[in-house]
């Protein structure tokens, strides 16, 4: 049986994107993503995801958002494992983002920001 890995999410940027050059070149912007969750009772959770954006996507990303920013972010799952300084091991599970929608702001901003691809 085939997977599928896919995730949508909407939320606001919870850090100022950070740009960094990778491998032979390759730029690629880390931001976090805060995600609020609707429970009952009129209570939100917030989830918080961390989220990479490659190459132009990444670049577009750095140059125009910002914390606190409105985002939408398509993208996949990624699992990844290490081992901590003390040798403990550790997992985490990031958002690889093919694709951002820059969202308004409300309050009457037009949230005309550049197209992405």
């Amino acid at each position: 049986m085939a997977g599928y890995n896919r995730v949508i999410l909407a939320g606001n940027v919870t850090r100022d994107p950070e740009l960094k050059i990778v491998g032979d070149g390759v730029p690629v912007c880390s931001f976090g993503l805060a995600v609020n969750r609707v429970r009952a009772r009129d209570r939100d959770i917030v989830d918080f995801f961390d989220v990479s954006a490659w190459r132009e996507l990444g670049e577009t990303v750095a140059n125009y958002k910002k914390k606190g920013d409105p985002i939408l972010v398509e993208g996949r799952l990624q699992y990844r494992t290490w081992k901590a300084e003390d040798g403990s091991k550790r997992s985490k599970v990031d958002v690889i983002a093919d694709n951002v929608q820059f969202l308004g702001r409300g309050g009457g901003e037009s949230g005309e920001d550049p197209a992405i691809p």
